[in-house]
């Protein structure tokens, strides 16, 4: 029962593996035995990784073309692929600027359907594959300021249940990961903020902020034969938070 658990051999691809919550999926992955290839814009921050790794832009279409084609001549197939390469800006909807709307859903919506077409035409050839796409919190509710984010996020989640019912008689299954709120070394400033990181605590019932390693689990299950019979679901790594909050009343005893 054990193995259906593993990822051990298995040829892993992770879309903006080279820091954050990818990086952390990326190293998850190699500890537990998979072949793990990472890709990102940045050369120096793929060097950093210590992992095999491919310069990649995703919103442009050569790159991920050459990318996916270049780890399926080298290792022969992709058993699993992490769509985690994402911006954000934080904007009014009503002044937000259009060329950072459309990098956004350049970026986090038409990369993530190019490289999740590139590897799910090599998977369906194998009969066999996992694509696991990043969604949000933003998927499930909106917050005020990241509309354009937001926007992308909800795109996430109709592109998971679309790929899903298109893939799933060739035995190809996506789902997506919403994470909650993660505290990474990238955004560690954003959480020095006390008012901010209380409201937080107070909102989600695990009462902490996440990390990227909170993730790691649900990333190996869902890479793994574990989850063969499940596609098309979006699981939230919140802590609870889109579960609801407490409210200020006592609760009775």
């Amino acid at each position: 029962m054990s193995d259906r658990f593993s990822v051990e051999g298995n040829v892993v691809l992770v879309s903006g593996g080279s820091r954050g919550i990818g990086r952390a999926i990326a190293e998850a992955c190699r500890d537990a035995g998979a072949q793990v290839v990472v890709s990102a814009r940045s050369k120096a921050a793929l060097a950093e990784t210590g992992m095999a790794h491919r310069v990649c832009d995703v919103a442009n279409e050569a790159d991920v073309v050459t990318c996916v084609q270049s780890v399926l001549d080298e290792y022969g197939r992709i058993d699993a692929l992490f769509n985690v390469a994402g911006v954000n800006f934080r904007h009014a909807a009503e002044t937000f600027p259009a060329d950072e709307l459309d990098k956004i859903i350049s970026i986090n919506v038409r990369g993530s359907y190019l490289m999740a077409r590139e590897c799910g035409r090599a998977m369906i050839g194998q009969h066999r594959g996992k694509v696991i796409n990043i969604a949000s919190l933003h998927t499930h509710e909106s917050l005020a300021g990241v509309s354009a984010y937001g926007t992308s996020k909800g795109a996430i989640g109709s592109l998971t249940r679309a790929l899903a019912v298109e893939w799933g008689a060739h035995n190809v299954q996506v789902n997506a990961i919403a994470p909650g709120m993660i505290r990474t070394e990238f955004n560690a400033s954003l959480w020095e903020n006390a008012d901010l990181r209380s409201w937080v605590e107070d909102h989600t019932p695990a009462a902490r902020l996440g990390l990227p390693a909170d993730l790691v689990g649900t990333a190996i299950f869902l890479a793994s034969a574990a989850s063969d019979f499940l596609t098309g679901q979006i699981l939230y790594v919140d802590g609870g938070f889109s579960a609801g909050s407490k409210w200020p009343l006592a609760v009775p005893s």
